[in-house]
């Protein structure tokens, strides 16, 4: 009995040292001294030191384990993993890690996560938002950009010229107005709780464009001619990437150009021809200047003896012969300017190259790294602005409307797709907001851009869903007083742009993430192909077993948090979110130990097995949502009322997430998912979705005037103007809650129930009875008013719903 309880000490003691990640030398010491006193005790047999000494001194024996162990792994590791190509390994090394990194390595750090700086703006910053941003959100009429112009009305255009919408990412040096990138967010949030036109336009020029390229990358000369023209507004920007052939897989567009010698403005001078066809591209039908992508070759070896120099970027004014400006696109009825461009043999200057002859080759490494930042800023931005202003007027409009004797808001069935909503729009601003800290602390996080896009923006289109199915034919009737059709029909854009979310989730996510992420991927494989065949056997040592530890660590802590259910994990707070933190720290573990075996077992057919890697992803993605929402918990005060917003989120996230891990154990490769779920879920699935009683909540917060509420919709447009629906809408949601306690006066002094209709008949009565004063008689009549508006559709004369030329409309609206 004593040697079975000395045998499970000594298991105890090497599982304990691993679940520590203590070193090699450390876990050797450790497990030698408890062998020590256990044979010492005449507890354990003394052969247990042979078995002990032929493992830990060829593994402790530097030299002699990179020749006799660590050399046949590198050659079989050669042999399965292929070298990357060029393309791979600029998408892997642009960017950098950050928060990611640590959910990806098993053991988050917590307080590395709350010790990140909080976001916020600064005085400058916050007055344009109240300034320039309030102002023309005011000037904007949606009905009249949708259905009348098909466009931005001029007015605006200028007023987004002349105040710097375009310029946030431009230096001051340059007249721009160089803001963080939280405010950037901020700014386009607004204006997409208005419309979705309004945000793209700003939006675009601020992320993938000439001037975020111009300040990393543009020589001197270029800075200072386009970037003080674009921050005045005199230059319109737009970039073309995408082609007919080449759309989501943006490294195989056929456009190219060829290096040669032509006449520049009567002169003789090196320069390329260049030949391209692009769609899709925002801003192109107005812009000015053109930056383009396109493949250089230099067939006759004018700049040195490589013919094919790779992926170039170029700047491209458009009123130059030959740029071939086509007609707009007409995507799901949304107005913001979009169109194809077009070239056959346009000749200018190398001088046109963005950074010159230099950068020639370099586009590729040059649109990851800012495509990284603005992806994580723009779409999840109005992604994330659309929704909290839905939330918002979502829980208004249920409060008004009323069915069944009761506002919809209190019906079961009502309340179920409002807390999805109200849930996301506080998960959505909080990963909006730890992003943009990310972006403003230097980092360029290529693999978080790549989560916030897709389950922003998916979300973003879900969460609309469920809007419109709340409000019923007030979604469905387009009109000035419709604030959710052309959110609605203008979603699937998000979910198609800057990557596809089919290929963001099955390849990109998970692809950069487990090279970028992991602590000795990228080191083995760098290592497995260095020429210098002695560092790399040196590096690939050190890498290989720091792997063979890492995985092993993670598979005891897997095991030991899956039989505890990770209650003696650590967590930072003993409050109600302790408990995610520790289900984080197991699922965290389970992320990195399942990408290890799921590597090992595919080797480098996991990209090929998407499916795999999507799931892979998730697991990534949905830590990455769930640690943003708690950050936004504690930088906003951990405001116990907010708890059931917090809750709602982080448990729909957590749940997500371990439905793709399940769907992942039923399809791991080899058929060691049986095994693995033993490990991960020996007592079965942990976690539920969001209670029924937490729905409640969420929805409860939504349609009740509180400090919760005011947080879920602060930084959106409320103000109610003229042709702000929801800026009218929320007016009437307090006059209708401030309507309420006079309707009881009045049924009670006439001795029945009224029904909650016809607030100004109602009013009338009261007054008839004398018990209610001239302002609640007015509040009662305004009340009506208003309810009326959010409750009725509008409607048209069929004359105005006859398809019109856009010529025509202008010629009405001019006469």
């Amino acid at each position: 009995m004593t040697t079975l309880l000395w045998i499970m000490a000594l298991i105890f003691t090497i599982g304990a040292l691993a679940y520590l990640r203590v070193s090699l030398l450390t876990a050797t010491l450790g497990t030698a001294v408890v062998l020590a006193i256990g044979t010492g005790a005449a507890s354990l047999s003394p052969l247990l030191w042979v078995v002990f000494l032929a493992i830990a001194l060829p593994l402790n024996i530097s030299s002699f384990r990179q020749n006799v162990i660590t050399r046949p792994l590198l050659k079989m590791y050669r042999g399965i993993m292929p070298e990357m190509s060029s393309t791979e390994k600029e998408a892997i090394e642009a960017g950098t890690t950050w928060w990611e990194a640590d959910l990806f390595a098993g053991k988050p750090d917590w307080s590395k996560l709350h010790n990140y700086p909080k976001a916020s703006l600064s005085a400058e910053e916050q007055a344009f938002l109240d300034g320039p941003v309030e102002e023309v959100c005011r000037m904007l009429n949606q009905h009249q950009v949708s259905h009348e112009l098909g466009d931005l009305p001029e007015e605006i255009w200028q007023y987004l010229k002349d105040h710097g919408f375009f310029a946030m990412i431009i230096k001051k040096k340059y007249g721009g107005l160089e803001y963080s990138a939280y405010a950037q967010s901020r700014v386009l949030q607004k204006l997409a709780g208005l419309s979705s036109e309004l945000a793209s336009t700003v939006g675009v020029p601020n992320s993938l464009g000439p001037g975020e390229l111009l300040q990393h990358y543009g020589t001197k000369a270029q800075q200072d001619h386009y970037l003080p023209r674009l921050a005045q507004g005199l230059e319109v920007p737009c970039f073309a990437l995408t082609s007919p052939e080449a759309g989501s897989d943006a490294g195989a567009i056929p456009d190219f150009g060829i290096v040669c010698k032509g006449e520049w403005e009567g002169e003789e001078v090196l320069g390329m021809k260049l030949t391209w066809n692009k769609r899709y591209i925002t801003l192109a039908p107005v812009a000015t200047v053109l930056g383009l992508a396109f493949k250089l070759r230099d067939p006759d070896q004018l700049l040195g003896n490589q013919e094919d120099l790779g992926i170039t970027c170029a700047l491209i004014p458009t009123d130059i012969e030959g740029v071939e400006t086509g007609r707009r696109h007409f995507p799901l009825n949304c107005m913001f300017q979009n169109g194809p461009t077009r070239g056959n043999e346009v000749f200018v200057p190398l001088s046109f190259i963005i950074g010159g002859v230099e950068m020639a080759g370099q586009g590729w490494r040059m649109l990851v790294e800012c495509l990284s930042v603005g992806r994580g800023i723009t779409l999840p931005s109005n992604s994330a602005g659309g929704i909290k202003t839905a939330a918002v007027a979502t829980g208004a409009y249920a409060r008004i409307r009323r069915q069944f004797k009761l506002p919809i808001g209190k019906l079961e069935g009502i309340e179920e797709p409002m807390a999805r909503i109200g849930g996301n729009a506080y998960l959505m601003d909080a990963v909006t907001t730890l992003t943009t800290t990310g972006i403003d602390l230097g980092e360029k996080p290529s693999v978080i851009s790549a989560i916030v896009k897709f389950h922003l923006t998916d979300r973003m289109q879900r969460c609309v869903i469920d809007a419109m199915d709340i409000h019923g034919g007030k979604g469905v009737c387009l009109g000035p007083n419709n604030y959710l059709g052309r959110g609605y029909q203008a979603a699937p854009i998000a979910i198609t742009v800057e990557g596809a979310n089919i290929l963001t989730r099955s390849m990109i996510i998970y692809g950069q993430g487990a090279i970028r992420c992991h602590p000795y991927v990228l080191a083995e494989m760098e290592s497995a192909f260095d020429p210098d065949a002695n560092k790399g056997l040196r590096d690939f040592d050190a890498a290989i077993f720091g792997h063979i530890g890492f995985t092993t660590s993670n598979l005891v802590r897997s095991l030991w948090m899956g039989l505890t259910s990770s209650r003696f994990s650590n967590a930072p707070y003993s409050d109600k979110t302790k408990r995610y933190y520790q289900q984080m720290n197991r699922f965290s573990a389970n992320l990195a130990l399942l990408s290890d075996l799921a590597m090992a077992t595919l080797g480098g057919n996991l990209k090929r097995k998407e499916r795999i890697s999507a799931r892979l992803g998730d697991l990534l993605s949905q830590l990455y949502l769930a640690s943003a929402t708690l950050k936004r918990y504690e930088d906003e005060g951990r405001l116990t009322e907010d708890l059931p917003l917090v809750q709602w989120a982080v448990e729909d996230s957590l749940y997500k997430l371990q439905s793709s891990l399940d769907d992942l154990l039923d399809n791991f490769p080899m058929g060691l998912g049986i095994g693995l779920r033993a490990v991960i879920f020996p007592f079965g699935r942990p976690l539920k979705r969001p209670s029924d009683v937490l729905d409640h909540k969420v929805a409860k917060i939504m349609q009740t005037p509180c400090a919760s509420r005011d947080r879920l919709g602060k930084g959106q447009f409320w103000t109610p103007t003229e042709h702000n629906a929801v800026g009218i809408q929320e007016q009437t949601f307090k006059d209708i809650l401030a309507s309420e306690p006079i309707y009881d006066k009045v049924c009670k002094a006439a001795g029945k129930r009224l029904p909650f209709m016809w607030l100004d008949k109602i009013a009338a009565e009261g007054k008839e009875l004398g018990v209610l004063s001239e302002e609640e008689v007015a509040l009662l009549e305004r009340a009506e008013i208003g309810r009326m508006k959010s409750i009725n559709v509008d409607d048209f004369d069929p004359e105005e719903l006859k398809a019109r030329t856009l010529e025509y409309t202008k010629e009405v609206q001019a006469a």
